[in-house]
């Protein structure tokens, strides 16, 4: 197994299930990131683990991942959201179930 597939199968195995207000205390403290379903929550992890900067800034600049909003808690309060979250630290990765 590869180095990257070791991290890949280390960070899948910290996913969990998180529903809006176990994510309150992150999106304060500004470290909730919010992941499109278009993309593999474990392998952007597995990115911002490495600091793969590249492929984080083409992310960022095609809208698949940003930082989470004001408006996006509100809508999530709003509809209870539930989360597939990881944490590659210091961000908390999340995609809405």
């Amino acid at each position: 197994m590869t180095e990257k597939d070791e991290l890949w199968v280390k960070l899948n195995g910290q996913t969990a299930r998180l529903d809006w207000t176990e994510l309150q205390t992150h999106f304060a403290r500004g470290v909730v990131i919010k992941v499109t379903a278009e993309l593999d929550l474990v392998d952007v992890a597995v990115c911002v683990a490495r600091d793969d900067v590249a492929k984080i800034d083409q992310w960022l600049d095609d809208g698949e991942i940003s930082r989470a909003t004001d408006a996006d808690a509100q809508q999530w309060q709003d509809n209870n959201t539930e989360f597939w979250a990881v944490v590659a630290a210091p961000w908390v990765l999340v995609q809405q179930k």
